[in-house]
């Protein structure tokens, strides 16, 4: 074998081990049974003199953005650290405590920087001679001193939940070492079982709940779906970790980081009538180009349209369209030259080999001719990527013949073509013997180098087929299948699925766009870690390489696991009886569940929309039309509505009264058609001033809660009450400064009845309902001392001691946090 092949492997070898290993941990996203708990040391004694760092490298995941990472135990001292993240502000904060008395360090991160890192380093390093304790996090480093360290040290190292600590964040860590001169390393590139091992194959550490993150470099990770009635478009921008799924109306963003979805309805529709919704982004200029080859009715249309993705505003762009529909064509972006150009396709029973480029700046198409070399047969379905490097297109494979006629009959082709744009000589790098089921790949592929090419291939003529992911060397066309496979339903021409990569995430993306009848259409992202590893790669990961150490290994493990069984099931039984006495914590974690009714809207966390057939049209309300709604909904409650004057003055200040009145008048008219979905509403305009007029068919939450606490009867409805308020904050996620006075109104008429419902359900012993009503008042005031006093005495009748401290130790920490200084008569609820 040459010597830079040899070299190449080497290097992949190095940079999947550098990846590809770690633990993930469930926080609190799921059950607290679910979550995950690591006991670095398990039963080991270990002890160090001097000094110790704990180091590790972690990253951050978006389901649970706040909670304990770690706790620092010490076998010989009933002192105890652990480190709480909370992600929920414009920062990431980092404390570093010493558990139930307080912060010694406080550490705050840019959260843009960091969460796209993706993994940082962080080491926490106890210095036992000058009694110190540093936290560095990336390339900043916190340090606190006097913290009263015993000179030797015996720890006991937990990560995720520990005990009593049941709030855990979702985070990974990997590449974990302990010690000082004399280390433990821990690689954890384990891909199955509870048992952790050091770097020299030793059983140490134990954990609970384990996701050890080899596996998501095999297995496609399904990440959410999106449903459009109508033709629709979709993409990947790896600068705004973005997912777009477009329509005329609508566009979802999906962050892939933060796993947050943002709805936007477009003031005006977009220009191209999409029929197969092919688009391409133009990222260092924030746009998204709609295009459509081909219409059958020649009606002087646009064909290519941009969509400012800041304002969400549409431009049309040219309405030159192509001689022929082009289905299934390939593509690429050159973002030096801004040009897009297409190769191949199918319509009009040809196939095609042409190549035509749309100019961003001359807003046209033309077809590149003059291409030399070899021939590169018409077809479609081919897979087509970009080199800037080389400036050089790559062409792989696909379905077509050499004379382009559909009636001819078609051959599948799993050949290599380099198109070099610079000279525009054609170049046929290999083609090789396939067997098995043919397959077509996918659009795009993915290009990192000059030896291999990564693109999805399926066959396409099984209704229910699947997509795999192949490898193929550049050089000479020998393949891997990695990771398993994607299912895909293939009976419309129109579906398609799509490859991206993503470099700062690591991360691979497939976009799989199913259509049922050619026009509606449902999107499915999945992702998979990179680089991704074969079948053979998971199950031999980890294996020792010694067969006896690892017969010995199973012999010890089994053992082991069985005694820790039974202890388990002896320390449960007691914990849960303590846990669960009188109620128990496990029905007091447990939220209401909300059962979304038909024809409502709800202002009570995120805002929602569902129409009089209970389909969810959030995505109608864009940020204009929602303040405008919730404006009338603030006015016509408990008044006669808002003056068209003051209406205007909140939502364009400053613009010309001729401007306010026509923009205005086109907002009341999309409010007018998205309200037309519902039944029992009608926005009126009498005596100056517009309002909405509810009738008993229509459900709003926030106009039901003042039903609710306006009743006569205390404790009527407690449950409904709670229910409704279970969605969370009221509009929660609109922080714009036009809903503050609603927001005041709100809380001041909530509040006090809140508070009176508190203490009548602990006067009646209905401990979990009083402390369901505290929680509620957090989320309106979060320092409510008398919702503070009711939540731990409540949580001390149910005998939950230890949450009641855990419960009391946060507000304080809070109360810090927010006041600047400690809180006064600290424990004085705790005896």
């Amino acid at each position: 074998m040459k010597l830079h092949y040899i070299t190449l492997i080497i290097v992949l070898l190095n940079f999947q081990g550098s990846f590809l290993r770690g633990l993930k941990f469930n926080g609190g996203e799921v059950p607290i049974a679910e979550r995950t708990s690591y006991n670095v040391f398990d039963d080991s004694n270990i002890a160090f003199s001097d000094s110790f760092d704990i180091d590790f490298d972690l990253s951050l995941y978006p389901p649970t953005l706040i909670g304990y990472i770690i706790r620092i135990k010490n076998t010989e001292s009933d002192k105890i650290f652990n480190l709480f993240y909370d992600g929920q502000g414009p920062d990431l904060v980092f404390r570093f405590n010493q558990e139930g008395k307080s912060s010694l360090i406080i550490a705050r991160m840019s959260k843009e920087y960091l969460l796209n890192t993706y993994w940082f380093n962080m080491k926490i390093s106890f210095d036992l001679k000058n009694d110190s304790i540093s936290l560095k996090i990336h390339d900043q480093t916190f340090s606190a001193a006097n913290v009263g360290l015993p000179k030797k040290y015996h720890p006991v190292i937990l990560f995720g939940k520990s005990d009593y600590i049941i709030d855990v964040p979702s985070f990974a860590i990997k590449e974990l070492s302990i010690g000082n001169k004399d280390k433990y390393h821990f690689d954890l590139n384990e891909n199955e079982g509870s048992i952790v091992h050091d770097i020299n194959g030793k059983s140490i550490g134990n954990v609970s709940n384990p996701e050890w993150l080899i596996n998501d470099a095999y297995h496609w990770r399904h990440k959410i779906s999106f449903q459009s009635g109508s033709v629709a478009g979709a993409n990947y921008n790896p600068q705004k970790k973005e997912i777009y799924y477009f329509n005329r109306d609508t566009i979802h963003k999906y962050n892939v980081r933060t796993e947050k979805t943002e709805v936007i309805a477009f003031n005006e529709p977009c220009p191209v009538n999409l029929f197969l919704g092919t688009n391409f982004l133009d990222p260092a200029n924030n746009k998204l180009y709609s295009y459509e080859v081909f219409f059958e009715r020649k009606n002087d249309i646009p064909t290519v349209a941009s969509l400012d993705l800041s304002t969400h505003n549409w431009t049309a762009e040219t309405t030159q369209e192509l001689p022929i529909q082009l289905h299934h064509h390939g593509s690429f972006f050159d973002p030096e030259n801004r040009q897009y150009t297409i190769f191949g396709g199918f319509g009009n029973m040809f196939y095609n080999n042409d190549f035509f480029s749309y100019s961003l700046e001359n807003k046209g198409w033309q077809t590149l001719a003059g291409f030399t070399g070899d021939f590169l047969s018409p077809r479609y379905f081919s897979s087509v990527g970009y080199s800037k490097k080389t400036n050089s297109a790559y062409i792989f494979g696909g379905m077509g013949n050499e004379s382009g006629e559909q009636i001819v009959g078609r051959k599948y082709y799993y050949d290599l073509y380099k198109v070099d744009l610079n000279t525009k000589n054609i170049t046929k790098l290999w083609e090789i013997p396939w067997e098995g089921d043919n397959v077509v790949p996918v659009r795009g592929m993915v290009i990192l180098n000059d030896s291999s090419f990564y693109t999805f291939c399926y066959p396409e003529h099984y209704s229910e087929s699947y997509l795999r992911l192949y490898r193929f060397a550049i050089a000479d066309g020998s393949y891997e299948i990695l990771g398993d496979s994607v299912p895909i339903r293939s009976d419309k021409i129109t579906t398609n699925a799509n490859l991206y990569f993503d470099e700062g995430l690591h991360t691979l993306y497939a976009l799989i766009q199913e259509f049922d009848d050619d026009i509606a259409s449902e999107l499915k992202v999945y992702s998979l870690a990179f680089p991704p590893i074969t079948a053979e790669e998971l199950v031999n990961y980890s294996k020792p390489n010694n067969p006896g150490t690892a017969r010995l290994i199973i012999i010890l493990s089994s053992i082991i696991l069985v005694i820790a069984f039974i202890f388990y099931r002896r320390i449960k039984l007691k914990y849960s009886s303590e846990r669960n006495g009188s109620g128990g914590l496990s029905r007091l974690r447990n939220k209401r569940k909300v059962i979304v009714k038909p024809n409502s809207i709800y202002l009570f966390g995120d805002f929602a929309a569902h129409d009089r057939n209970n389909k969810d049209i959030t995505y109608m309300f864009s940020t204009r039309l929602k303040q405008m709604l919730i404006l009338l909904l603030q006015h016509s409650a408990e008044k006669d509505g808002i003056s068209s004057q003051k209406l205007g003055s909140i939502l364009w200040p400053g613009k010309p009264a001729q401007k306010v009145k026509n923009l205005r008048g086109v907002t009341i008219n999309h409010l007018r058609k998205a309200l037309s979905e519902f039944d029992g509403v009608e926005l009126v305009y009498e005596k100056g001033c517009f309002k909405l007029v509810l009738s008993d068919e229509f459900y709003c939450d926030y106009t039901r809660c003042l039903e609710l606490i306006s009743g006569k009867e205390p404790g009527e409805n407690q449950l409904e009450l709670l229910e409704l308020l279970g969605r969370g904050k009221f509009l929660k996620l609109a922080d714009d400064s036009v809903y503050d006075s609603f927001k005041q109104e709100a809380e001041n008429k909530l509040e006090p009845a809140l508070l009176l419902e508190m203490e009548n359900a602990y006067n009646a012993e209905a401990y979990q309902l009083s402390i369901e009503f505290s929680e509620v008042i957090f989320n309106i005031d979060p320092l409510n001392e008398v919702a503070l006093t009711f939540l731990v005495k409540a949580l001390q009748k149910l005998k939950l001691n230890e949450e009641a401290k855990l419960r009391y130790n946060a507000y304080t920490l809070e109360y810090k946090k927010v006041m600047g200084n400690n809180y006064p008569n600290p424990n004085k609820l705790l005896g």
